[in-house]
């Protein structure tokens, strides 16, 4: 017997297989923190003074380039180029950040981790006591908090409760 309930039902099930695969699972780039990215260059960076003999921490400072402007000439470090890609992995973060998925939940548990690992190294590691490194921390807290909130904010109007 054949009826509406059975078709019902094989709609059911293809609907939620659509649903997952469009959501995509748990995706490792929903899952990964982005400013583990910034984090690792700025570690290559500063560590690179074995390999470049003794200029590790003097390459995060020193200018890669100047660029002429009209009010003169800007010299680009590589903190100042460590700063910008960490701004635009805080971006997609913060958009990231909306969804409420098992995904995110996972994300915001690797970017406490990344956080908590980050605030040991600037504490204990002297090449990360820096105010490059310092700011990278600040940017995750705000990952961590932002993530956190919206998640929150969206499970309670998920749930109805305000």
């Amino acid at each position: 017997m054949t009826g509406p309930t059975g078709s019902g039902v094989a709609v059911g099930l293809a609907s939620s297989e659509a649903q997952v695969q469009q959501s995509g699972g748990l995706n490792v780039f929903t899952i990964f923190p982005k400013l583990l990215i910034p984090m690792a260059v700025y570690a290559l960076v500063a560590y690179s003074d074995a390999f470049f003999g003794g200029e590790g921490a003097s390459m995060l400072t020193n200018p890669l380039f100047t660029l002429g402007l009209p009010s003169g000439e800007w010299a680009v470090s590589a903190s100042d180029l460590i700063l910008t890609l960490a701004l635009a992995m805080l971006f997609i973060e913060m958009v990231g950040s909306a969804s409420s998925g098992t995904s995110s939940l996972l994300n915001h548990g690797l970017s406490m981790a990344t956080l908590l690992v980050g605030i040991l190294l600037f504490l204990l590691v002297p090449v990360f006591a820096t105010s490059t490194f310092f700011l990278l921390i600040v940017m995750s807290l705000l990952d961590v908090v932002a993530g956190f909130t919206v998640t929150a904010i969206s499970a309670r109007r998920d749930l109805g409760a305000g």
